[in-house]
């Protein structure tokens, strides 16, 4: 009963807003019957109606001119509430007379009926006014499309020539090698070989996964293949979808009351029909719909609980790719619509937009729907190394403060609600590009919204709770923000440790190395760092070179990354080996040296990424999948040992390297294990930090870079320098940007980016370009021909040497 008065009331409130209180000398500013009322249209009005119901205010007396009888008279209600597509008024669209009054609620068969008669009459009115009548009822869609046999005989075999279900589901995409297993276990005379075949293609079956196996069907009382064919017949006719529309807007705001104060999920689950049925409309992406209905459907949507959340996502997970990312565009093209209709501008934050936030919830549902339908891997997890409890007191507990982050990265709910992370999807259905969306990213402030992410979770929304829509240049400016923060933080905790204990401490991580024995004295430091406080290693990094004056503003510590790097990569080492067919390093199983090597190389990884460098660094992304957590697998080895089984692939990738590989995620994760890499970026946005991008556009480094020593953009070798910068191949290119900048890739964010610097060297000369890679320096004598240019700064490039980094 409080659920229907609720219902009423909000129904008046809609009435006295769009329609008045019948009083021509009505007063109430909240009445379209007052004087200076001003109108709003009918998405407005729900809106209204709902936030004047939460708030309780008074209604208006219905007078005896009024148009619309109350209630109780038994007549029917439905308002008005839009006209067609175009926004005219369509009076006959539910009409004071109602056909079907009867129907309260929708089969397949009843609505093949009614529109059997209206095609006959040539009058789609009835059918019209019960389709608005229906799907502007909670309880009648609810209670619509039940799959019952009894009451649903034979539904395919009456509609032949209705589409096959689920075309593409990862149930019939299965459905070939289900039949060769079962030949498989029937087959009792196999060979050894056949066996060992057998156990390869189980141990494959067990990476990738099944998301039928794993969750089991999901169980719904709604005949989705029905509502589709529903929706197929009838959304051909506008007046029909302006029916579908107009229901919609008035059904949210009821939806809205019953989630937001009546629990209904937990009374009755299949509440969730409404969800299913309305999502199935195709055309939820037209202006109308995005308009008008959708923004007040996510907020509905995003509204329900977590159980009914993550079996909504489960059962969209065994939906036709086709399905997905037609849901996926949905909400893609709302965010996108509703940005670039707003100016956020004089402290205005899309974060502060309603409609792009539950946009942004329901789109999170497509993408883990869409992590489910994908090849899983949610086995083969390294084990974490659990830090041994210290007896002694940190800096921080010393000073009653508590660290950042103590426990690691957060879960976010649905993840563990679903029991499947990101990070389990080697190959989603759909690219998880596809579910970035760039106009968010050019009006989000990250700052903001980082400072949301970290102190104000509870009531501000942030997006990097929905990592999948930032690009990997707007996470990558968030770590950066995380990593100054704390920066900052461990310098405060020094000083005012200093000041208690009057000694005074290094604010930051200084290395003071000898050129000569470099991999000596930086293994030395770290190592000592590393045992007795590792919380020196979130300091700001500053590199001292013996005997060398100059203070690190970036470029001594660039310099001092790459040599480390040069030197511990040199094949001479043994460290690591390296395959000349992939270009690729990988770690060498018999290395004599010690853990502590390659404990180094870790900690220089994740310093490099705290410290906002970039490393010309060449793993396969097996490396980054184990830094991130994962084992490797047999699909791992197509980067560097193609076709082996199981075992072996295992040997290859984890077993023999174990005692190497261990102490090299340590060191990373001396450095990283308090920011929030993990829950932000993937194995491949990984790579992306910590060694570039391999997507080279030298128009954007020719925007971004700067002139030097009496060079300008007009000068007319600078113009010549470009142009035949923009004639070399991909490979000269590459080249170019080695020995320039010390690697051959562009930061995250592309090579505008960079700032590069082109300064002159002296006039025309028969000596070659140099470059401090440092300071992304190029050093140009003026020559007198393009065609001595573009052959001096080939020579340069070809011949030069290095292992370097940005």
């Amino acid at each position: 009963m409080k659920r229907a008065a609720a219902k009423h009331l909000i129904e008046r409130y809609f009435r006295q807003l769009t329609e008045g209180c019948g009083n021509g000398a009505c007063t109430n500013e909240l009445c379209a019957s007052c004087l200076g009322f001003q109108p709003l249209d009918h998405n407005a009005a729900a809106i209204r109606a709902l936030e004047l119901y939460k708030i309780n205010t008074k209604l208006c007396d219905l007078h005896p001119s009024a148009a619309f009888p109350d209630n109780n008279s038994g007549e029917d209600t439905q308002p008005a509430l839009l006209g067609d597509c175009h926004g005219k008024m369509t009076d006959n669209l539910f009409p004071p007379r109602e056909d079907f009054r009867e129907v309260r609620y929708l089969t397949e068969e009843k609505v093949y009926e009614i529109l059997s008669i209206c095609e006959g009459k040539k009058d789609y009115s009835p059918l019209i006014r019960v389709i608005g009548r229906i799907f502007s009822s909670a309880d009648g869609l609810v209670q619509s499309f039940r799959k019952d046999e009894e009451q649903h005989p034979n539904t395919k075999e009456q509609h032949p020539n209705t589409k096959e279900q689920h075309p593409n589901t990862k149930e019939q995409r299965k459905t070939h090698q289900a039949k060769d297993e079962d030949k498989d276990e029937d087959d009792k005379e196999r060979t050894t070989a056949m066996e060992q075949e057998s156990e390869a293609s189980a141990s494959m079956e067990g990476a990738t996964g099944s998301t039928e196996n794993r969750l089991g069907p999901v169980e719904v009382s709604v005949d989705i293949e029905a509502v589709r064919r529903v929706y197929d017949r009838l959304l051909s006719n506008e007046k029909m979808e302006s029916a579908f529309l107009n229901a919609l807007v008035y059904l949210t705001p009821n939806v809205e009351l019953d989630l937001t104060y009546l629990d209904v999920y937990d009374t009755n689950p299949d509440y969730l029909n409404i969800f299913i049925i309305v999502m199935e409309n195709s055309s939820l992406h037209s202006p109308e719909y995005l308009e008008m209905a959708m923004p007040l459907f996510c907020k509905c949507m995003s509204k329900l609980p977590l159980p009914a959340l993550a079996k909504l996502t489960r059962l969209w997970s065994q939906y036709s790719v086709e399905h997905i990312r037609r849901m996926m565009e949905t909400f893609q093209q709302l965010i996108t619509y509703t940005v670039i209709s707003n100016e956020y501008v004089s402290g205005s934050l899309v974060n502060d937009d309603e409609g792009v936030v539950a946009a942004t919830k329901c789109l999170k549902l497509v993408f883990y729907a869409n992590v489910l339908g994908g090849d899983l891997d949610t086995g083969h997890n390294e084990e974490e190394e659990e830090e041994p409890p210290s007896s002694e007191l940190t800096l921080q507990e010393l000073l009653g403060e508590e660290r950042r982050n103590k426990n690691g990265p957060r879960v976010d709910p649905l993840e563990k609600e679903l029991g499947v992370r990101t990070l389990d999807c080697r190959r989603p259905l759909i690219p998880f590009e596809e579910f970035v969306n760039e106009p968010l990213n050019n009006v989000l402030e990250m700052d903001k919204d980082f400072t949301f992410f970290k102190v104000d979770s509870e009531s501000k929304f942030s997006f990097q709770s929905c990592p999948f829509i930032l690009n990997a240049c707007t996470k990558s400016l968030g770590l950066y923000y995380d990593n100054r923060i704390s920066m900052y933080s461990e310098r405060r905790i020094t000083a005012l440790y200093s000041l208690v204990q009057g000694q005074q401490l290094n604010p930051y991580l200084r290395l003071k190395v000898r050129r000569d024995h470099i991999i000596d004295d930086a293994l030395v430091r770290l190592e000592m760092i590393a045992m007795e406080n590792p919380a020196d290693l979130r300091k700001q990094l500053f590199v001292e070179f013996e005997g060398e004056q100059g203070v690190d503003e970036g470029g001594v510590s660039k310099e001092f990354f790459q040599l480390v790097l040069e030197e511990m990569f040199n094949p001479d080492i043994g460290m690591f080996t390296y395959d000349e067919s992939t270009k690729l390093f990988w770690f060498n199983p018999p290395s004599l040296e010690n853990e502590a090597q390659f404990t180094l190389i870790g900690i220089v990884l994740g310093l490099a990424i705290y410290n906002n460098c970039i490393l010309d660094v060449h793993f396969p992304m097996v490396v980054y999948r184990k830094l991130m957590g994962k084992k490797g697998t047999y699909l791992d080895l197509a980067d560097s040992h193609p076709e082996f089984v199981s075992l072996y692939s295992d040997y290859i990738l984890n077993k023999s390297v174990e005692r190497q590989f261990k102490a090299f995620r340590r060191g990373f994760q001396m450095v990283t294990n308090e920011s929030p890499l993990k829950c932000l970026f993937r194995p491949e946005e990984v790579e992306l930090l910590i060694c570039g991008s391999r997507n080279l556009d030298f128009h954007a480094l020719e925007e971004t870079t700067e002139y030097d020593g009496g060079y300008n953009k007009d000068c007319r070798i600078i113009k010549d320098f470009w142009e035949t910068v923009h004639s070399f191949g991909e490979e000269d290119k590459r080249l170019f940007l080695q020995f320039t900048t010390g690697t051959d890739r562009a930061p995250v964010g592309g090579l505008g980016k960079l700032k590069m610097i082109i300064a002159k060297n002296g006039p025309d000369t028969d000596r070659l370009p140099t470059s401090h890679t440092c300071f992304n320096a190029l050093l140009l004598p003026e020559y007198d021909s393009k065609e001595k240019l573009k052959e001096r700064l080939l020579k340069a490039i070809t011949y030069a040497k290095g292992f370097g980094m940005l």
